[in-house]
């Protein structure tokens, strides 16, 4: 009996570690955004991240105006804050949810595609 228990409590733990990799560190899509650079920001109580936010050139509707990611290299938000109102192409990464110490949003920039001022 015992050792139906300890294969059940393993086999529950083994699923539960599946399910979190997949919600919060497999990336299920990645893609270019373009638009002029806000503003990014080092804010959080406990874990200091890195946000940022981009006026989008093109939308759809009112609500796809403004897009705001997180940013986990601080050398590439330094780098992204020295490109404040530029025109800006940044490539992310999409997860399905947000962990506390990679940023606040679900989209991860990774790198900066291109720079225009």
């Amino acid at each position: 009996m015992k050792k139906y228990i300890a294969l059940g409590v393993l086999a529950l733990l083994l699923i539960g570690s599946i399910v979190f990799f997949f919600r919060y560190y497999w990336h299920f899509a990645d893609g270019v955004k373009a638009g002029t650079l806000e503003q990014v920001m080092h804010k959080g109580y406990i874990f200091k991240t890195y946000e940022g936010r981009i006026q989008l050139d093109r939308f759809v509707s009112a609500t796809d105006k403004v897009w705001e990611f997180s940013v986990e290299d601080p050398r590439l938000a330094d780098s992204l804050t020295k490109c404040a109102g530029a025109k800006v192409t940044l490539h992310y990464k999409e997860y399905k949810n947000s962990l506390m110490w990679r940023g606040m949003q679900k989209y991860v920039v990774d790198s900066i595609v291109s720079v225009s001022r």
